[in-house]
C-alpha cells in the first residue's frame, strides 16, 4: 500500500475542479463492510474500528459483485483507492485481491471526524445533548460544538483527492474509492456542486454499509470533469430470506447464509 497520490499538473484547490487531463472512465464509491460500532449504534468518525464477522461477509458479497459488474470483460485495470482506517482498508483488500491489484492510501479518503462524540451511541448523545443531538439531526450543526470536522473541508479534502487520483490514469482504467458514509456523502456533493445550492450537505445520504454510488467522467467544454451520477446506493443481491446486516442470525447457518462463506 502507499500513501502518495498523483496529481495533475493544474488543480483548483477550491472546488477541487481540475483543468484539461486525461481520466479514469469511471469512479466507484465504496462504503465499508459493517463493523461492531454500526451494530452497536455508535458513532465512529475516526475511531479505527476492524470489520466484524458480517462486515467481512458483505465485504466479499460486494467484491464478487463490483468485479462481475464492472472489472470482468471490460478491459479497464481498476486502481484502488482507500482511507487508511481499518474498516475501509480491509474491504479495499478484499475486492483488491480479487482484480490482482494494489491498495493506496490517501489520508484525505478519512472519515469525517466527529471530535468528542466518536465512540458514543446515538442513544447517549440524544440523552446527554439533546440540543445538539437534534440540532445535528436537522443539519444545524449542533456537533460543531464537540469538535466535529466542518462538512464543507471534508467534502473539499475528498474532492481534491478523488479529482487527483481520476486524472493519474486514462480512460483504460476505472477507480474505486473505499470510504465512510459521511465522506461519501459529503465527498459526492461537493463533486456535483450540491454545495453550492445547500450548504449543510443535506442533499444527499451515504451508502449503507457495502454499497456503492458510481459516476461516469466526462469532460465538459470547458475542460472540466463533469461527474454524472449513475448509480447510488447500490449492493449485491441476497438471496431471500437472508438480512444483508445480519446474515447469521437463525440455527441453521449453512440454510440462511449464502455460499460465499
Amino acid at each position: 500500500m502507499t500513501g502518495a497520490s498523483r496529481r495533475p499538473a493544474s488543480f483548483a484547490e477550491d472546488r477541487g475542479d481540475p483543468a484539461v487531463a486525461p481520466h479514469v472512465y469511471a469512479v466507484t464509491f465504496v462504503r465499508h463492510g459493517r463493523t461492531d460500532y454500526n451494530a452497536a449504534g455508535r458513532l465512529q468518525g475516526q475511531v479505527d474500528i476492524p470489520l466484524n464477522e458480517t462486515g467481512r461477509w458483505q465485504a466479499r458479497r460486494t467484491a464478487e459483485a463490483l468485479v462481475e459488474r464492472y472489472v470482468d470483460g471490460t478491459g479497464r485495470p481498476p486502481i484502488v483507492l482507500s482511507s487508511p482506517l481499518k474498516r475501509a482498508v480491509e474491504t479495499a483488500t478484499i475486492f483488491a485481491d480479487m482484480v490482482g491489484a494494489e491498495v493506496h492510501v490517501d489520508d484525505r479518503v478519512k472519515e469525517r471526524s466527529f471530535g468528542e462524540w466518536e465512540g458514543c451511541r446515538w442513544s447517549d448523545l440524544e440523552q446527554n445533548s439533546p440540543r445538539d443531538f437534534d440540532l445535528w439531526k436537522r443539519f444545524q450543526d449542533g456537533e460543531m460544538r464537540h469538535g466535529a470536522e466542518a462538512k464543507a473541508m471534508v467534502g473539499l479534502r475528498g474532492a481534491q483527492a478523488v479529482q487527483s487520483w481520476a486524472c493519474s490514469a486514462d480512460e483504460t482504467h476505472e477507480l474505486f474509492v473505499f470510504s465512510h458514509g459521511a465522506w461519501i456523502s459529503q465527498t459526492m456533493q461537493k463533486l456535483m456542486h450540491l454545495d453550492v445550492t445547500d450548504p449543510t450537505y443535506a442533499s444527499m445520504c451515504g451508502p449503507g454499509n457495502g454499497h456503492w454510488s458510481r459516476f461516469r467522467l466526462l469532460e465538459r467544454d470547458d475542460g472540466k470533469l463533469l461527474w454524472r451520477l449513475i448509480e447510488f446506493n447500490n449492493g449485491p443481491q441476497v438471496p431471500a430470506g437472508v438480512d444483508w446486516n445480519d446474515p447469521f442470525r437463525g440455527a441453521d447457518t449453512e440454510a440462511s447464509v449464502p455460499p460465499v462463506l
